[in-house]
């Protein structure tokens, strides 16, 4: 009974499991991501002891722009946005030999482009390390650019990783595709505890590439159970019809994500001018902040792609609607309340996670102040990701460039007028009010752009769990005072750890008690899913995930 539990709830990496449902995709995406989060946040406690927030953590973390930039810009999203779709449509339409003819020429296509540019940044490195960190000394350059250059690597890697890993969502699968970021921190870990005591500070950048390869590798033993052979046909591949369709789709949303990668660049320049520490304190910040939206805001828009571009195909236009509004109030459910409750307990946060070695006080006072301020913004940055996939299905991917475009602008003007007073925490404001300027234009644009639309679908119940999030939260506050008042002092791990846990576990089942008390639909459609899909009772409900149109909206 056991085992047939564990076979069936945890899905065994086997190559042919896959997510039926929304809900259970996102659940395994989900879950996958706690792991790597995880482990996320043990690479950062481990990073921060080791050199607290200080001269190096600033080059190592400098040195990761530019090689991001560029798969960013050629890969991250991109590739998916534009190869999902067209993948989809090939296998919709019983094209399976064009499909994979289709994976084996984007393969070809990104290792070359992305190959002569990584090229390009490990000859040109000191220069683009100089125009990115002007405010950085000589030495701190150096570190740079040195740990810049064997980065340069991971790109080849991470972009045919991307293109296994659209193969594996259009398929619906998504164990393999779920791992692959636990393997990435994997990596980071060992070049920390076993790269750096051997060969030094580089023994980071390494770390960086095995975990790249890493992600590549765990992903491939699915992909050709799935029937991908690779075909030999470099020359020929740019001739390819659904290349270069791919392509085309890439480059507006490639220069999407190259605005998004442009703000980080951007950090970086300001940051650099600022006291040491100062890119290293935000960078992990942003890294704590950005868990529920790597778990819930991501996870959620990856799982709903395939049903987005299949009912795009399907030309079911009330049926797109519904799942984007289902999807994008379930995503609030969980993120409004995690991201109150990261605001209020963001010392504890900080604390637990960083607070140990060389990160000292000052260091943690200065992490959770920058957290607070990128938290805001949480739920605006945990929707882009599905409103901008949205668009995808359309196959338009010029709107989300034009409004990155203009929020971008935002950001830096936002950035000249408060860093002079508000230093690091000035990048933050700007950061998190670009973010919401972005969620409003993208919900404006994609309103005029379908026929089918009800601004109280998605408003109302956003506005009623916002208000159940911010009562849950005082609550939440009380239960921290109090805490407080019966302890003496909270200097210890263990002190901190237990006022963080149980003001969450208090804040989170009185939001839970407020969302069954009002009748939150979000809450029945989790208790639903546990019910029925977790623990296997019989389905009572009438209305599936796989057909929303049919229920009572």
């Amino acid at each position: 009974m056991l085992k047939k539990f564990i076979q069936t709830h945890l899905f065994f990496w086997n190559g042919s499991s896959s997510s039926k449902t929304i809900g259970g995709a996102a659940l395994l995406i989900a879950v996958a991501g706690i792991a790597s989060r995880f482990l996320g946040f043990l690479r950062d406690r481990i990073l921060a002891s080791q050199f607290g927030a200080g001269d190096t953590l600033d080059a190592y973390y400098t040195a990761f722009r530019i090689p991001d930039f560029i798969y960013g810009l050629l890969v991250l999203g991109a590739l998916g946005a534009a190869f999902t779709p067209i993948f989809t449509s090939l296998l919709v339409e019983k094209k399976k030999e064009e499909a994979w003819k289709l994976v084996s020429g984007l393969l070809h296509s990104m290792l070359f482009s992305v190959g002569i540019l990584s090229i390009l940044g490990i000859i040109f490195a000191p220069w683009l390390i100089d125009l990115l960190a002007p405010g950085f000394g000589a030495g701190k350059q150096e570190t740079v650019v040195m740990l810049t250059r064997v980065m340069f690597l991971s790109p080849l890697l991470l972009a045919v990783s991307a293109v296994f890993g659209g193969v594996l969502v259009s398929f619906k699968q998504f164990v393999a595709y779920s791992l692959a970021p636990i393997f990435y921190n994997i990596g980071i870990i060992c070049g920390v505890l076993f790269f750096v005591p051997i060969i030094g500070l580089s023994g980071l950048a390494w770390g960086v590439v095995l975990g790249a390869f890493l992600h590549m590798f765990v992903q491939y033993p699915s992909l050709r159970r799935l029937g991908f052979h690779y075909q030999p046909y470099f020359l020929n591949a740019w001739k390819d019809e659904n290349v270069r369709r791919v392509v085309k789709l890439m480059i507006p949303r490639s220069l999407s994500m190259g605005v998004s990668q442009v703000s980080l660049l951007v950090v970086t320049v300001f940051a650099s001018t600022l006291a040491s520490g100062s890119l290293a304190v935000f960078t992990l910040a942003n890294n704590i902040q950005s868990v529920p939206l790597g778990l819930f805001g991501v996870a959620f828009a990856l799982a709903v792609f395939p049903a987005f571009s299949l009912s795009v195909a399907e030309k079911r236009e009330k049926y797109f609607f519904v799942i984007l509004s289902q999807t994008a109030r379930r995503i609030l459910f969980f993120v409004l309340p995690v991201s109150i409750f990261m605001i209020i307990f963001r010392a504890q946060f900080v604390r637990v996670i960083l607070g140990v070695g060389h990160f000292d006080w000052e260091d943690t006072i200065l992490t959770f102040e920058v957290l607070k301020f990128l938290a805001i913004s949480l739920f605006a940055q945990s929707l882009i990701p599905l409103f901008s996939r949205a668009f995808f299905a359309l196959q338009n991917t010029k709107t989300p460039l034009y409004i990155s475009l203009v929020s971008e602008a935002v950001n830096i003007i936002l950035i000249l007028t408060l860093l002079p007073r508000y230093a690091v925490l000035g990048l933050a404001i700007a950061f998190s009010t670009s973010s919401i300027l972005n969620l409003i234009l993208l919900y404006a644009s994609l309103r005029k752009k379908i026929s089918f639309w009800d601004d109280r679908k998605f408003l109302a119940p956003a506005i009623n769990i916002f208000f159940i999030a911010l009562a849950a939260g005082a609550i939440a506050q009380v239960s921290k005072s109090i805490f407080a008042l019966t302890t003496n002092e909270l200097d210890t791990f263990v002190e901190v750890f237990l006022q963080l846990v149980t003001g969450l576990a208090i804040g989170g089942a009185a939001f839970v008690l407020l969302c069954h008390w009002f009748q939150v639909e979000e809450l029945q459609m989790v208790k639903r899913f546990l019910l029925c899909k977790v623990l296997r009772q019989p389905e009572t409900i009438a209305v599936t995930e796989d057909h929303p149109e049919r229920g009572d909206w």
